[in-house]
């Protein structure tokens, strides 16, 4: 019997998949259980209709991301943060990803989850600093990041 998956089911197979499985498992357990309906025509097409709707919502997420990072990577797109700092030019403190987020927001109006902005350990010294922004999982842009002593 085919069946499309609802869910994934461990070594049988993944949501959306459509699949051959033995009748008594299809009925007695993957329909039972919500975990896969019947593939006949309505079922197929209703799901070929839902994979054009996720293809068409990715590709917008995609030109988005791609828009955003053409703003973020501007020549004159420059983060500037003000902190404290000593005469070696080491900070009092350091500046996080959230700190940059906020900055990146008040400064230029783009809102970036801080989640996302890469940066693998807080800036802690004076100048300009290259940070990683994941957008999206085709697209990373990067900020500059100037810190300027107060």
């Amino acid at each position: 019997m085919k069946v499309i998956f609802l869910e994934d089911v461990k070594g049988k197979g993944k949501k959306g998949q459509v699949k051959e499985v033995a009748d008594g498992y299809a009925q007695n357990f993957l329909i039972k259980n919500g975990k896969a309906k019947e593939a006949n025509a309505q079922a197929i097409s209703e799901l070929k209709g839902k994979q054009k709707k996720e293809e068409k919502l990715e590709a917008e997420d995609l030109k988005a991301a791609k828009d955003l990072k053409s703003k973020i990577e501007d020549g004159k797109t420059v983060v500037e943060i003000k902190s404290k700092a000593g005469e070696d030019s080491k900070l009092f403190g350091s500046i996080p990803s959230k700190q940059v987020a906020e900055a990146l927001k008040k400064q230029f109006k783009i809102e970036v989850d801080k989640r996302k902005i890469d940066l693998k350990e807080p800036i802690r010294v004076l100048g300009y600093t290259n940070v990683k922004v994941k957008l999206h999982n085709d697209v990373i842009a990067t900020i500059r990041v100037h810190v300027v002593a107060e």
